[in-house]
C-alpha cells in the first residue's frame, strides 16, 4: 500500500496551496483530485478573483490577507505567468452600508491606506463608471485581481517541484481511521497516511458526514460583456470595482481579454442538491441582474454577454470560513464554507492547514473560523 505523511483531498484553490505548502516543508504528500486539475466544475475557475486587504466582512481577516499577499508575491516570483495584478480596487456605496463602513473599520484597525474620493474626482478619474451622487467612493490602491486558473496551476507546479505526488481524475470513495493514521480509498487504490486534509469544496459535506457541517451549496453565475470603451482597459487605469447598490452587491474586472468586462453579483444564488449534477446552462434570467447593473452603472457595455460560467458557492451559516481539526479524529483537518470569498486567501489557508495538521495550532489567526462557533 502506498504510504505518505499527508493526503490532501481536493486540488482546487485551497488544496493546491496546501499540497504546495506541505511539499515545501519537506513532507511526503499525496494530492487527489476527482476531476482534471484544470476543471471548471467547482469554485476555482472563471479567469479572475478580486483581492483586497481592507476587508469589510470582518477585520480579523486582515492578518490572513497580509499573509496571503506575501504568499501570492512569493508564488508570482517563481512563475512566468502573471498571477497577481495590483490594479487597485474601487468601492462605491452608501456611507452607512456594510461595504463602506466595514472597509473603513478594517482599514482603521489595521492602519491600511485608503483613499476617499468625492463624486467629481471619481467621475473624472474613472470615466467608465456612473457613480450615484451621495454614495461614498473609496480607492484601495493595493487591491487588484488574481488569475485564478494560473494561480492553481502555479501552486501545483511548485508542489511537484518540491516532490508532491498529484493525481487527477481519481475520486475518493471513502476514508477511515487506520491505527494512528488514516486510510483513503479511491477507484484506483488504497493509500495510507499519518494525516488527512480535506479541501473538497462543495463535495466536503459527504466526506465529513459525521460532523454534519452546516454547509449549503449554491449556484452563482458570472458573465463577460463586450465593450468598445477604452476606459475599461488596464492601460487606461481601470481598477477592479465593487458597488453596493439597492439591488445587491455587484463587482467586476477590467477588460482582460476579448470577452470584455467580467461582472458578477455577490449573492447566495440558487440552492444545489448535488454539485455533480448542477445545471450549468446559463439562462436569460441568470444574466438579467448583471445586465441591469451594467446599464445603470457602466458606460459603453454591450447588452448581451459574450460568455458566462457557473460557479459553486459553499455557504456557511454566517458567511465565514470553517477551518478546523476533526473533533473526533485529530489526524484529520479540513477547510470548507468559503462562501464565495475565499480564493484570495489560498496561500494563508494552506499555511494554516499545514500547521493544524502537523502541530494542532497555527500562528496565523483562525480561532474565529473554528467549527465550535456553531455549537
Amino acid at each position: 500500500m502506498n504510504t505518505y505523511d499527508t493526503i490532501v483531498i481536493g486540488l482546487g484553490g485551497m488544496g493546491s496551496a496546501t499540497v504546495c505548502e506541505l511539499a515545501r516543508r519537506g513532507h511526503r504528500v499525496l494530492g487527489l483530485e476527482q476531476y482534471a486539475f484544470d476543471h471548471t466544475l467547482g469554485s476555482s475557475h472563471g479567469q479572475s478573483r478580486i483581492i483586497r486587504q481592507a476587508y469589510f466582512e470582518h477585520p480579523d481577516y486582515v492578518p490572513l490577507l497580509q499573509a496571503a499577499y506575501e504568499g501570492w508575491d512569493a508564488l508570482s516570483a517563481g512563475s512566468a505567468t502573471e498571477l497577481f495584478n495590483r490594479c487597485g480596487l474601487l468601492l462605491a456605496g452608501p456611507d452607512t452600508g456594510e461595504v463602506i463602513a466595514g472597509t473603513r473599520e478594517a482599514a482603521s484597525l489595521h492602519q491600511l491606506p485608503l483613499e476617499e474620493l468625492n463624486y467629481d474626482t471619481a467621475q473624472r478619474r474613472y470615466p467608465a463608471f456612473n457613480f450615484r451622487e451621495g454614495d461614498t467612493i473609496l480607492n484601495e490602491a493595493q487591491g487588484g485581481y488574481l488569475r485564478v486558473e494560473a494561480c492553481v496551476a502555479a501552486h501545483l507546479a511548485q508542489a511537484r517541484h518540491h516532490g508532491a505526488t498529484l493525481h487527477e481524475m481519481e475520486p475518493v470513495s471513502d476514508w477511515s481511521r487506520d491505527g494512528a493514521g488514516v486510510r483513503v480509498t479511491t477507484d484506483r487504490a488504497d493509500y495510507r497516511a499519518a494525516r488527512l486534509i480535506l479541501c473538497a469544496g462543495s463535495w466536503t459535506g459527504p466526506l465529513l458526514a459525521s460532523l454534519a457541517l452546516p454547509l449549503e451549496v449554491r449556484r452563482v453565475v458570472t458573465a463577460w460583456f463586450p465593450t468598445e470603451n477604452p476606459a475599461f482597459t488596464l492601460e487606461k487605469g481601470c481598477p477592479v470595482f465593487a458597488f453596493q447598490t439597492p439591488d445587491g452587491f455587484y463587482y467586476g474586472f477590467p477588460e482582460l481579454d476579448t470577452r470584455g468586462v467580467k461582472l458578477a453579483c455577490h449573492a447566495p444564488g440558487l440552492p444545489v442538491a448535488d454539485p455533480a449534477t448542477v445545471d450549468r446552462h446559463v439562462t436569460a434570467v441568470d444574466v438579467a441582474p448583471l445586465q441591469a447593473f451594467a446599464r445603470q452603472y457602466l458606460q459603453g457595455i454591450a447588452s448581451a454577454p459574450s460568455d458566462s460560467t457557473v460557479c459553486l458557492y459553499t455557504m456557511s451559516p454566517d458567511g465565514h470560513f470553517i477551518i478546523d481539526r476533526h473533533s473526533e479524529q485529530e489526524q484529520v483537518t479540513f477547510a470548507a464554507g468559503f462562501s464565495g470569498h475565499g480564493f484570495k486567501f489560498c496561500p494563508a489557508i494552506g499555511q494554516i492547514l499545514a500547521d493544524l495538521s502537523i502541530t494542532g495550532k497555527s500562528e496565523l489567526p483562525r480561532d474565529f473560523l473554528g467549527l465550535k462557533r456553531f455549537q
